[in-house]
């Protein structure tokens, strides 16, 4: 594992450890809690893990996500409280002149936790509109120009990466969403990386492919293997061998480290994940490729801009980061360079480079940094 990972997966951690503790002692400050326990501590430590039940029960059916809604909570209930300590203490100063017992008027009264009322509001509606955002899949479109000859005036490619299934739908709404997909009418569909996963069971994997199969577009689907299609572990009910059988029957095109050229007009050419040891370098594959014409190469992770930009392929798209997830592991990143993009698009020197969000999940249920997607891009060549 990366050294970057084991850190962030310690650090995740000690920090649901630390969030318990944390949040077990504001939530008896709540004034319902102070005004039934009285001068009774054990009461209101008592009253106070009510709640924290529920984060048990929550945790019990999905503790990854549980987990991060507690992190996020006890940071952001940390800054709002060091906030107001900052502001109180203004205040504080600027009613100096006043006597010691105005500043403590009906200090003997049951005053609400408005801080702690402020933070649970904030973060409900923060995780919901993460959960919308996660669940609703958007339309994302490019339009680039290229000065090759495409040998049709406008290629239509859809894009989508990162479908994960069985984390946010199955195989009958990966269906449901392939649907809006096909009604772009597409000249060709992509998908780098990541289709399934380990929680993917055998039967919704045969459904995704059907739904493959009865996708029409003019030069067909194409398709990388992402760092999980090809599963972690051992108790998915189907084989890498049994995908592929599937994928191939569906009419799809599997790359690994391979080229093809579509109607002698322009390239598809697919990676091996980055994941993979003594993957056939870029350069190396598009060595005898016709320069003259369009390339475009599905690399599942978004590493390698440097070599990819020095062989002059014309695209690149790529998944993997889900645009960063949630709004600060998008944040960190940006500051640990961990990908060379992490959403969006980037140009260097003649190559254009896309890195989608995705269209769905794999642990995390909500996506507060981004959205899921599907991308639409039309490429314009020379007339």
């Amino acid at each position: 594992m990366d050294i970057r990972w084991a850190i962030i997966f310690g650090g995740a951690i000690l920090g649901a450890i630390a969030s318990i503790f944390f949040l077990w002692s504001r939530f008896c400050k709540f004034a319902i809690v102070r005004k039934i326990a009285k001068d009774r501590k054990w009461l209101r430590r008592l009253l106070g893990l009510i709640p924290m039940a529920v984060f048990g029960v929550f945790a019990w059916m999905n503790v990854v996500n549980t987990a991060i809604v507690m992190i996020h909570m006890s940071i952001y209930w940390f800054i709002a409280e060091l906030i107001g300590k900052i502001v109180k203490k203004i205040i504080n100063k600027r009613k100096s002149g006043l006597h010691e017992e105005s500043k403590n008027i009906d200090s003997g009264k049951f005053r609400p936790y408005l801080t702690g009322i402020i933070v649970l509001c904030f973060e409900i509606c923060y995780f919901s509109v993460g959960w919308y955002q996660a669940h609703h899949v958007w339309r994302t479109e490019y339009t680039l120009k290229t000065d090759k000859d495409l040998g049709i005036d406008n290629l239509k490619v859809a894009m989508f990466a990162d479908s994960h299934v069985g984390a946010l739908f199955d195989g009958e709404g990966f269906a449901e969403r392939l649907k809006v997909i096909q009604e772009e009418n597409p000249d060709i569909l992509l998908i780098p990386g990541d289709f399934v996963d380990d929680d993917t069971t055998r039967a919704d994997m045969i459904a995704c492919c059907q739904a493959l199969k009865d996708f029409k577009c003019r030069y067909g689907i194409y398709m990388v293997y992402g760092n999980h299609d090809k599963g972690y572990y051992r108790y998915r009910d189907f084989t890498v061998d049994e995908l592929v059988a599937e994928l191939e029957n569906a009419g799809v095109i599997l790359l690994e480290d391979g080229a093809v050229l579509i109607d002698d007009m322009f390239y598809i050419i697919g990676r091996q994940d980055y994941s993979v040891q003594n993957r056939m370098q870029i350069r190396d594959i598009v060595s005898e490729l016709d320069q003259s014409k369009y390339m475009i190469v599905l690399d599942h992770q978004p590493t390698a801009y440097a070599e990819e930009s020095e062989t002059g392929v014309d695209l690149v798209v790529s998944g993997h980061t889900h645009g960063g997830q949630l709004l600060e592991m998008n944040i960190a990143a940006y500051f640990m360079k961990a990908n060379d993009r992490t959403y969006g698009t980037e140009k260097r020197d003649n190559t254009t480079f896309i890195v989608t969000s995705g269209i769905a999940d794999w642990a995390i249920k909500f996506k507060t940094g981004t959205f899921s997607e599907y991308c639409i891009i039309n490429v314009t060549g020379k007339l």
